[in-house]
């Protein structure tokens, strides 16, 4: 529905108003009429006072980061999202068993933007599809209400920001997505939360044998990650604290299984903190099964196979079944990656500066982006051509000594590279090309220079999927919008090395702050930058205060704090909601 509204503001000067409003909300548009004095009129160039679009696709951890930390008002920002609100999702498992309350966890979007000198908006739908031509996405409302055919929209677009994060990946494995549990978002951890105490309540019956309440009662866990591992660790505190209070006549029929493919749970951790885990797991009563992999699961029975011993085929019951084995791009993901020739990709790459490849003004950040670091065997004749300016054929060390911090930037694994080879610069790399040579003697030819950083490109990993390098990504995004202007007149990034001038903003980098891994009982783990580790009581109280801390707001942090002040003088809540 469409009103024209006319608004003499001037008698040289007439403007014309329209109001429209729609499903998602409302818009209202302006345009100048030509003036009834030109001469007297002063007409700015068009489009010179017109604000860039931006539009964010996600309110997870990159999108939110983006969103507070965008503090440029000359963006018109429109965020679009099924979900509106944003989860602080490394504390899901606790919601699984009523540790944490759901609501304790959630931030209303629309509340942690409406102070921010930014025009922000917010539309509650889904995006359907990517159009990096027409510069638009097309959306889908996920209200239930009958919106007489006005549920899909298309919004266009001068910059896109896609933090849609990811899906849960079964591998294709026969069943998984009809009998399994996944554990991404806040529903999936009420829908487990509801699953177990039906679990306690159908093996209550006095109808059932015993066979069949220990079928009931046995609850697996797929994936022996940070997440697998600690669902698996609530659980058995909500059991064994909780529970078998409740249902005294049950607790002994009680099983909590780990299925995990490799050889030890927690792999991304230092090797003292898997020993521990998997030790106190055993201690615990959990059953631990490493070197296994799930082939099909059913309603009632999951079938794995031994990677090792032959590979034998054994079948086991159970009641509920959580699956954390991984994430996998979301569909519309994989059509959009189509469309830029990135089909064969696991998630969408991106340059170092996380705009889209084969792109213009299309950035991605969080789960659903992998950044694809230039390697330095594909750039080393640029590299040479761009430090050898005296066209000589040879690098000398004055000549790297004054493109050294350029190429450090731009290529990180050299630092890696010279870090594990335990050497200061690539000074002392050029030294070591060249045998006894002294500094100032030492030139290489290209064939040399190659040779010496030919193994640089063996420290490029890919950054992991966590809610730590998220919220970094959209940190660093924001303050390139917020310098935009700025840093195109002056770049601050390192010297192109294919091209000429320099790159308008330093790449990004990551700067791992540690990771926890809650392991039950009060005992939680921790790895912190300077290989420093700690397992136990203390680590736990130090997991309590970081992630108090980490909350979005006071109020988040207020109901949390007394979710596990609660916790410890009455338990958990085992009500059925």
């Amino acid at each position: 529905m469409c009103a024209d509204l006319f608004l003499l503001t001037a008698p040289s000067l007439c403007i014309t108003c329209k109001i429209c409003g729609g499903a998602g909300g409302g818009l209202f548009a302006y345009s100048d009429s030509k003036p009834h004095n030109v001469e007297n009129a002063v007409i700015s160039p068009e489009g010179a006072n017109k604000k860039k679009k931006v539009v964010v696709l996600g309110t997870g951890w990159a999108g939110t980061s983006f969103l507070k930390n965008l503090k440029n008002p000359d963006y018109d920002v429109h965020v679009i999202s099924p979900r509106n609100y944003f989860a602080f999702t490394p504390l899901l498992p606790s919601v699984t068993v009523g540790t944490v309350e759901a609501r304790s966890i959630c931030e209303p979007i629309r509340k942690m933007v409406k102070k921010k000198n930014v025009n922000v908006s917010y539309w509650e739908a889904e995006c359907l599809s990517i159009d990096p031509v027409s510069k638009k996405v097309k959306c889908r409302s996920t209200q239930n209400a009958d919106l007489n055919g006005k549920a899909d929209f298309s919004v266009d677009y001068d910059y896109l920001v896609i933090a849609m994060g990811a899906r849960s990946n079964t591998f294709n494995t026969p069943g998984v997505e009809e009998n399994a549990h996944f554990l991404k978002e806040v529903e999936d951890a009420q829908k487990i939360r509801q699953s177990i105490i039906d679990c306690f309540e159908k093996a209550a019956l006095p109808t059932l044998s015993d066979e069949e309440r220990k079928r009931i009662l046995h609850f697996v866990v797929v994936g022996g990650g940070p997440t697998g591992v600690e669902f698996a660790a609530e659980l058995h505190d909500f059991v064994n604290d909780d529970l078998v209070r409740l249902y005294p006549k049950v607790k002994d029929l009680v099983k909590i299984t780990l299925l995990e493919a490799t050889d030890h749970i927690l792999n991304m951790f230092d090797k003292r903190i898997t020993a521990f885990a998997e030790d106190k797991f055993h201690r615990d009563g959990i059953n631990l099964q490493t070197g296994s992999m799930v082939v099909n699961v059913t309603d009632k029975e999951i079938s794995t196979k031994a990677l090792k011993n032959g590979g034998t085929i054994s079948s086991m019951p159970y009641g509920m079944l959580v699956w954390s084995t991984g994430i996998g791009a979301r569909p519309v993901i994989m059509d959009f990656m189509k469309q830029i020739n990135q089909g064969k990709r696991r998630a969408l790459g991106t340059d170092e500066w996380l705009r889209v490849e084969g792109t213009g003004e299309i950035y991605a950040l969080g789960d659903c982006a992998t950044i694809v670091q230039r390697k330095v065997m594909e750039d080393i004749a640029d590299i040479f051509k761009k430090a050898d300016k005296d066209n000589s054929g040879t690098l000398t060390v004055k000549e790297m000594q004054e493109l050294v911090d350029d190429i450090l930037e731009r290529y990180p694994q050299i630092e890696l590279y010279l870090k594990n080879r335990k050497l200061k610069s690539i000074v002392d790399l050029m030294k070591e090309a060249k045998g006894d040579a002294t500094k100032e003697s030492i030139e290489l030819n290209i064939e040399e220079f190659r040779s010496a950083l030919s193994q640089a490109d063996s420290q490029m990993k890919n950054l992991p999927a966590t809610a730590q390098v998220a919220a970094q990504q959209g940190t660093y995004l924001a303050d390139c919008f917020n310098r935009m202007e700025e840093c195109e007149k002056n770049p601050e990034g390192p010297i192109r090395i294919r091209g000429e001038g320099q790159h308008r903003f330093k790449p990004f980098r990551y700067r791992h702050f540690g990771q926890f891994a809650p392991l039950g009982g009060e005992q939680a783990a921790a790895q912190l930058p300077g290989d420093w580790v700690s397992i136990g009581h203390s680590t736990q109280w130090l997991w309590y205060s970081v992630y108090a801390s980490k909350q979005v707001s006071w109020r988040t942090r207020a109901l949390v704090v007394g979710d596990w002040s609660r916790r410890f003088m009455f338990g958990r809540d085992s009500s059925r909601i």
